[in-house]
């Protein structure tokens, strides 16, 4: 399979709960080799889509092919050429490191000696070598992460689902579990991320497909889905947090209602006028708001989200169907 073809191909897939249509005419186009980033809310029908596409869930109405394989008529095929890393780890807590990665090894057909290389390559790739013999109960959120994306990759697939992968994670952590999903993409591996983190996704995915009440809204390159919003962005850090909601009164009243962002030092506003930037800069200096640093240039993900949705990332839609059929997105 080469990257020049689709790896997923979803069309007008439909996924309902009781009355809730979690999932309402999907339709998707993954390359082949690349990161895609499936990026929304609590709730949009992520993590219901992956399972339709993993095969645990069978649609309601559409299609959905994994490298060519429908994943209800050839689903054992599909199962075979896909690894799923849910959010939360499934190693057993009660093994150690080692022992998760050699029983899985083996349940995959490899041979006791080459499950056990098998085993310490991926322990020392993944930085566990020394926590190698300690039960996973003892790890911490970040080493349980990477043994459970060890777990995933014993045998490479070809296509892995990474659903909501830093979760709870720590920055040091996080950074550690991107660089492991950018090494499966350089060694081949397609890579459907699904995140509510908007940074994430920026970082990491080639297209992103922005999903939101079971239904993709926008789709294109981290670029062009920014270029879309129109404007650029005014973003200004405070000296101190405090000094936010006096500042979002200024800028809003200089330019316009202003983004706030989870920083709580940080505000973001739409602006593509040098001028009226410096403007806003001013009226708040002379306010005495202190600015730790600013910067006018293309809006976040976070702010082109804002824009398509009306709401952040992390505002999930107040009737959650997939939340209540056990399916949280």
């Amino acid at each position: 399979m080469t990257g020049a073809d689709p790896a997923i191909e979803v069309d007008g897939l439909v996924k309902t709960f009781g009355r809730t249509r979690a999932v309402d005419g999907v339709d998707l186009r993954v390359p082949g080799g690349s990161v895609y980033g499936v990026l929304g809310p609590n709730g949009a029908g992520k993590t219901t889509t992956i399972r339709v596409l993993a095969t645990l869930i069978r649609p309601d109405a559409g299609s959905a092919r994994v490298f060519g394989h429908d994943v209800v008529g050839e689903a054992d095929t599909v199962r075979g050429l896909i690894s799923l890393t849910g959010q939360l780890a499934s190693v057993d807590e009660d093994l150690a490191g080692r022992e998760n990665l050699v029983l899985i090894a083996r349940l995959l057909g490899l041979s006791r000696k080459r499950a056990r290389e098998r085993a310490d390559e991926l322990l020392e790739a993944f930085g566990l070598t020394e926590a190698a013999g300690r039960l996973a109960k003892n790890y911490s959120g970040g080493m349980r992460r990477r043994l459970d994306l060890a777990a995933s990759i014993v045998v490479t697939p070809e296509l892995m689902f990474l659903d909501e992968p830093t979760t709870g994670l720590d920055p040091r952590s996080r950074n550690q579990v991107w660089d492991i999903v950018r090494s499966l993409r350089t060694g081949g591996s397609t890579i459907l991320l699904c995140t509510q983190d908007l940074d994430e996704a920026d970082q990491l995915a080639d297209r992103i497909a922005v999903i939101d009440r079971g239904r993709v809204i926008a789709e294109g390159t981290p670029g062009r889905l920014k270029a879309s919003v129109g404007a650029g962005a005014l973003r200004v850090r405070l000296i101190d947090p405090d000094q936010r909601p006096r500042a979002a009164e200024i800028v809003e009243r200089v330019l316009a209602e202003p983004h706030l962002d989870a920083d709580p030092a940080s505000l973001a506003v739409s602006c593509d006028d040098p001028d009226r930037a410096t403007e806003a800069l001013s009226a708040l200096s002379a306010a005495g708001v202190q600015i730790a640093d600013f910067a006018l240039g293309q809006p976040s993900l976070d702010e082109v989200f804002l824009a398509l949705t009306g709401r952040p990332a992390d505002e999930g839609p107040a009737d959650d169907g997939e939340d209540r059929a056990g399916t949280a997105a």
